[in-house]
């Protein structure tokens, strides 16, 4: 009997079997995406097609690669935020036979020579990088080449395993099973190729260290996503700028070999955004394109107006050097992309502890060009601002408030909060505009310049409580302005622009507007007396005796009522540090 239902069982299999086979799923469609490099992604199996258009498979055609962290790790020590920028470079393509090269050419060398004999023996004289091989997989009757590019497009081009392991975090290396093109972050434009890629890194340490514990929900496989982006070069049209160490410009450079002898081999340019008048010969006019910049939707609604506001500050030094109507500051439209090249934004990023905020670029490395601001804000440090506020107002005093009454408590606490998120908005966004610190600005006068590193203005009142009400200037100051004017002024058509920019840092300086940079500043520089960090006035050692006052009366008043009631009194210790060190502030 068991023999005859096993019999009857196979037979069964067997006859089952043909039809099992008949459902097999079709094939999945090719996804094409048109753009300035179009894209096809086979879902079969898992490979992402590139095209290069005729048009950039020639020698000497450049395109700029960059690569962004689009989702971060989250611990400040870490320097791996959202948003953040990593490196820009031109490239271009180089066909042998059945493979094409990504190479990076050496910009740091050069020559200006019209001669295309004496540009050969500079180009030849230092190395180029390749940064990548593809195989070809289609030649097409126009010239374009298709290539695979799906490895290129699963490398850690940002570096995050090699930043895990500078900061001892353990040796992580890329976990390709475990790595994915994120085939709906797939965009193409007319200007811009968009890709991004989820990868994880992986380490089997039995005990990963407390920090990456602390932010990853399993501390062996760090997952983020990494976005690639080829973009097309600006077309012509812009004039770069002369770098002089008196304007507070960042700059690219690099060596001209075609220089003259006794002239300097380096060459700087300043960094800044391209503006064009659309009356070139008007005092002031519209901009052919205004300078535009998108807040995070992400942000809170009453800190985001604040970032509008505060970064807006910059349309007033625009103004005030010929430009009307060209620095705007909006919300970013939903459904935009803040990876696409054609927004620069203000970006809301929360991290494990409170970490630094601060202004990034990406730069046409040929002439300067700023093609696009990125704001990287570190949502924390308001929360700060908000405890500093606490404990110098103590705002608790009813033991009876209603939950009203203590928000009106709170009122001072908050206004001083968006008065620093403004003025922070303004610092980091002229960064991106191509301004580095002032910190001699403080010493000047107050608001001189948003650059500098503002110590919150505490006065004390009547009945010696401390007052808040103006802790930070509004607007921009007249450094920012006059730099602005360095950076951007387009003068009438025949000016000497060398002279005339002269001119305008002699008339500065005459005004008492002087520039010192952060090696004027920081420890390990050259210690200027006028560049101070976290400081107000023109004389130091008045201004800490001063602030000193203010800690000593803040202190007195010091208790129960610098916490919201109800809370643990053991949080008086997270609120009385920062204003027992308040005269240290940093």
């Amino acid at each position: 009997m068991k023999v005859r239902s096993r019999v009857f069982l196979a037979l069964l299999l067997a006859a089952a079997s043909p039809v099992l086979a008949e459902t097999t799923p079709p094939a999945a469609p090719v996804r094409h995406l048109n753009g300035l490099f179009p894209l096809s992604w086979d879902a079969q199996h898992g490979k992402l097609l590139l095209t290069i258009p005729h048009t950039l498979n020639e020698p000497g055609k450049q395109f700029l690669l960059l690569d962004t962290l689009r989702e971060g790790v989250g611990a400040n020590d870490l320097e791996l935020d959202r948003g953040q920028l990593g490196r820009s470079r031109v490239v271009e393509w180089f066909r042998s036979g059945p493979r094409m090269l990504l190479i990076a050419p050496n910009l740091m060398y050069r020559s200006s020579s019209p001669d295309a004999d004496a540009r050969a023996a500079v180009a030849e004289s230092f190395a180029r990088s390749a940064l990548w091989g593809f195989k070809i997989v289609g030649d097409h009757p126009d010239g374009s080449v298709t290539v695979d590019a799906t490895d290129f497009f699963l490398h850690d081009i940002h570096g995050v395993a090699a930043r895990l392991r500078e900061r001892k975090q353990g040796n992580y290396r890329l976990d390709a099973a475990r790595s994915a093109i994120d085939t709906a972050s797939l965009k193409d434009f007319p200007d811009n190729t968009e890709v991004e890629s989820l990868l994880t890194f992986s380490d089997d340490a039995p005990a990963p260290p407390k920090l990456i514990s602390s932010v990853a929900p399993d501390a062996h496989a760090v997952t983020v996503q990494e976005h690639f982006s080829l973009i097309a070069l600006p077309g012509p049209g812009y004039t770069p700028r002369a770098f002089d160490a008196r304007a507070g410009y960042f700059y690219v450079g690099y060596l001209d070999y075609a220089a003259p002898l006794g002239s300097p081999l380096h060459v700087r340019l300043i960094t800044r955004h391209r503006l064009i008048k659309k009356d070139p010969d008007a005092k002031l006019s519209d901009p052919v394109e205004p300078i535009v910049y998108y807040v995070d939707r992400g942000a809170p609604a009453p800190l985001r107006r604040a970032l509008i506001e505060g970064a807006g500050w910059w349309s007033d030094a625009f103004e005030a050097a010929g430009f009307r109507n060209a620095f705007q500051v909006k919300v970013l439209p939903r459904g935009a992309d803040p990876e696409d090249i054609r927004y620069n934004v203000i970006d809301w990023v929360h991290r494990s502890t409170r970490g630094w905020s601060y202004g990034a670029s990406v730069i046409d490395p040929r002439t300067g060009e700023i093609i696009k601001g990125v704001v990287t804000l570190g949502s924390l440090r308001v929360r700060q601002d908000f405890l500093i506020a606490e404990a110098l107002l103590a705002p608790y005093a009813n033991p009876h408030a209603t939950p009203a009454q203590t928000k009106t408590e709170q009122s001072a606490a908050l206004a001083m909060v968006l008065q620093r998120i403004r003025q922070l908005a303004a610092h980091e966004t002229g960064h991106t505009l191509g301004l580095a610190h002032n910190f001699a600005a403080s010493t000047i006068a107050p608001g001189t310049s948003v650059m500098d590193y503002p110590h919150p203005l505490i006065a004390l009142d009547a009945n010696g409580k401390p007052d808040l009400s103006h802790a930070y200037p509004v607007g921009v100051g007249a450094w920012d302005e006059a730099a602005i004017a360095y950076g951007y002024t387009q003068f009438p058509r025949g000016t000497d622009v060398p002279r005339a920019l002269d001119r305008m840092l002699r008339a500065d300086a005459a005004r008492g507007l002087v520039y010192l940079s952060d090696q004027d500043a920081r420890p390990l520089g050259s210690l200027s007396p006028r560049a101070h960090l976290w400081d107000n006035g023109a004389d130091p050692a008045r201004e800490l005796q001063r602030m000193l006052q203010v800690r000593a009366a803040a202190l007195a008043r010091f208790g129960e009522n610098a916490i919201p009631r109800g809370e643990p009194l053991a949080t008086l210790e997270d609120t009385v540090v920062p204003l027992y060190l308040l005269h240290r502030y940093q």
